[in-house]
């Protein structure tokens, strides 16, 4: 089964079309280094909770929508070799390249499959 790499983050909303692109230039190199697979979702149906919620999470302010994605690694040393490698990759630098959103505010980790159903 995939090992798993997740993100939750605030995106302002009005950066809906630079978020994309974004992802179109960078999400690439992900697949370049060994995923298998990158998907990049808007938030369409948020809810608030009652005790926590995704725009909690990440502090999500009434202007921003929350965006939640996932890289899809054959294993896990797959995942760590390519995750090296990216962070090596001067293509990856924030400086050069800024993120259309607050990266502090960004929540990620890596899981383990532990159950997988479909195709």
């Amino acid at each position: 089964m995939p090992y798993i790499d997740g993100f939750v983050l605030a995106v302002p909303s009005a950066n809906r079309e630079k978020f994309i692109e974004h992802a179109r230039k960078f999400d690439p190199v992900f697949i370049e280094f060994g995923a298998t697979r990158v998907i990049e979702a808007w938030g369409d149906d948020v809810p608030e909770g009652k005790v926590t919620d995704f725009r909690r999470a990440v502090q999500a302010t009434a202007d921003e929508t929350v965006a939640f994605s996932w890289v899809e690694w054959p294993d896990k040393a797959t995942r760590d070799a390519g995750m090296k490698k990216m962070m090596e990759d001067p293509r990856m630098d924030p400086a050069a390249n800024p993120m259309p959103f607050d990266g502090k505010r960004m929540i990620f980790g890596g899981f383990e499959s532990v159950v997988e159903l479909g195709g």
